[in-house]
């Protein structure tokens, strides 16, 4: 009982905030995805990102250890889904990038957070940065056919995960005035994100679930395997290891969906994705969290 208890409380706030999300677009609400979403990956995220690192205890040493072993994962997952997608003579350009990369920003980071605290929060920004990184050079390069590295340069999460693991590194700090600054801006980030999830669900629009339903299935266990396999042969620590496998496990992204859209893939297969794969979430991240607690 105490068990389910402490993981209910770890996902129901997630999933309470992306619920107010869908309950506002369904109530007529106004909410602007275009300008939250360039908010939160421009401005609230990076900041997130540096100060969680830059304030974090965990050794640089386990930190590069973490940030391997989500290459090698993400790795293994492309490798396992790519076979799926080529067994079920699905198109490539729009089903591998949006099952190989999950959603480690609007799902990953809040729940790393709420079931380890700052540490598990400092792995799992490692995980995400190195998420985000590969889905903007090769995810982009696998839905459009052409990637380009002036693209990842001009990330600002990208910057922010380099600023930060130069000041982790060293052991530098910035003025506490600066700190709290972007401490507090950091701070927009979850919640924002959380509640931009719920509006995007609520906007999208589905067909061929039945497909979408055993496609995220699949790609959970494929990703399952792949974050487990990983922690074991890169020796991660308890913590660094159930971040990792949470974080790898996380349903498909939103803005695989907005990617397809952009780059001219089929996006209304890759939105029922989104939807299917969240929606076992649900009930798939409650049973990983109390495997890895």
């Amino acid at each position: 009982m105490n068990m389910i208890l402490t993981v209910l409380n770890i996902t129901a706030p997630v999933f309470f905030l992306a619920a107010v999300g869908f309950a506002w677009v369904k109530l007529g609400f106004e909410y602007r995805v275009a300008f939250v979403t360039r908010l939160a990956m421009t401005l609230s995220v990076p900041c997130l990102i540096f100060v969680a690192l830059m304030k974090t205890q965990i050794d640089p040493e386990a930190l590069a250890a973490l940030s391997l072993a989500s290459l090698a994962a993400y790795a293994l997952v492309m490798f396992g889904i790519f076979a799926l997608v080529k067994l079920a003579r699905l198109d490539v350009p729009t089903y591998l990038a949006p099952l190989a990369f999950g959603n480690t920003g609007n799902l990953g980071l809040p729940l790393a957070l709420f079931a380890f605290g700052e540490v598990g929060l400092g792995y799992a920004v490692v995980v995400f940065a190195v998420m985000a990184i590969l889905s903007f050079t090769i995810g982009i390069w696998i839905v459009s056919g052409g990637g380009s590295l002036k693209r990842v340069v001009q990330e600002p999460l990208v910057g922010a995960t380099v600023l930060g693991a130069v000041f982790l590194w060293q052991g530098w700090e910035t003025p506490q005035f600066l700190t709290n600054a972007l401490e507090l801006i950091g701070q927009m980030a979850i919640p924002m994100m959380l509640i931009t999830l719920g509006v995007a669900m609520a906007r999208l629009e589905t067909r061929a679930m039945t497909q979408a339903v055993w496609l995220s299935a699949a790609k959970l266990l494929i990703c399952l395997a792949a974050g487990w396999a990983t922690a074991q042969f890169f020796g991660l620590d308890p913590v660094a290891a159930a971040v990792l496998i949470m974080q790898v496990a996380t349903p498909v992204a939103v803005t695989s969906y907005l990617l397809a859209e952009k780059y001219g893939a089929d996006a209304q297969p890759v939105a029922g994705l989104v939807v299917a794969s969240t929606l076992l979430s649900v009930l798939a991240l409650p049973v990983i969290l109390a495997f890895v607690i």
